[in-house]
């Protein structure tokens, strides 16, 4: 079964062509300015309460830098969360709040987030339009939640994920605008992960992300995710998913040479950490119904020496 070759160029398309920034980040962010150190210490607070993962790895880049991209975590968690759980017309009127927020700067003056967040995107001079693009990606799930598709699918992967690799290219620095499209193939293998790490959780709460058409050719049925039914075919049809996610994790690798040396091991950490759910996923016989699949932070340390070498080669 071949996945839809079209896809990367619309992902390349709603990335647009933004010029590679040529101006240095403002050096200092909150020197002598407690106010903006509260944020970024509230920001601090919800990466390392929600995310294990990105804790570890942002932990790898230069304070400034690893600020920066908590902020941006923060951000999106803060969104997602909106979705999730608020009512549709007040989850509508929030999320237009951070519309303006990311358009005009402007935002109530308690809002520790969206202070951190603002100081971020202009300082290292953010396209806001990634920002908005993960706020409607974000939405998207307020009005649909099948999938035709992997093509559709990885459409909404780029507006929830791919987004957020854009944005953070502009905090760890990048060399060549050529790196845009391993940012974007990282961010849809990011995502396809915690789609399927998350299946019987999503379903639970009224989302099926994996795509119709390729659940139809496995012959799964939906009864059989509610049921969270481990079969033979259910096995085959996830290690089709996961040996396609490790391929985009394989062809996003060149990316990472790319980006300023100082931001590689972060990035590649990332990448790292969550390929080793898709191997938790295999361990437990493809059981994402009764278990969550997650990388010990024992699992996430042994494989810190590799990637170092890894990344030194790139040199």
């Amino acid at each position: 079964m071949q996945v839809q070759a079209n896809w990367e160029n619309q992902l390349l398309d709603l990335a647009g062509q933004i010029p590679h920034p040529h101006t240095r980040p403002f050096f200092s962010y909150w020197a002598g300015d407690a106010a903006l150190h509260k944020a970024y210490k509230q920001a601090e607070r919800i990466t390392s309460e929600h995310s294990k993962s990105f804790t570890f790895a942002s932990a790898l880049l230069p304070e400034d830098r690893r600020s920066a991209v908590r902020a941006l975590y923060a951000f999106c968690r803060t969104v997602d969360d909106i979705v999730d759980e608020s009512e549709n017309a007040e989850s509508n009127s929030q999320l237009d709040y951070w519309r303006k927020m990311v358009e005009t700067a402007s935002f109530d003056g308690d809002d520790l987030v969206a202070a951190a967040w603002a100081d971020t995107l202009a300082r290292y001079h953010i396209p806001r339009h990634y920002a908005l693009q993960l706020i409607d990606g974000v939405a998207r799930d307020l009005v649909q939640s099948r999938y035709q598709t992997f093509e559709e699918l990885a459409t909404y992967c780029y507006g929830v994920a791919s987004t957020v690799g854009l944005m953070s290219m502009h905090i760890v620095g990048y060399k060549t605008p050529k790196a845009v499209p391993y940012a974007i193939k990282l961010g849809v293998a990011l995502q396809m992960t915690n789609i399927l790490r998350d299946v019987g959780e999503d379903y639970k709460n009224g989302r099926l992300y994996l795509p119709r058409e390729e659940l139809a050719f496995y012959g799964i049925q939906e009864a059989d995710i509610a049921e969270g039914r481990v079969t033979d075919t259910w096995r085959q049809f996830m290690k089709f998913q996961i040996d396609r996610t490790r391929q985009l994790y394989a062809e996003s690798w060149a990316g990472v040479q790319m980006l300023e040396r100082e931001g590689q091991l972060a990035i590649g950490a990332a990448s790292v950490f969550y390929q080793g759910i898709l191997d938790e996923i295999e361990k437990h016989d493809y059981d994402v119904f009764t278990r969550r699949a997650s990388l010990s932070t024992l699992g996430k340390v042994s494989r810190i020496p590799s990637l170092w070498l890894k990344v030194r080669a790139l040199s």
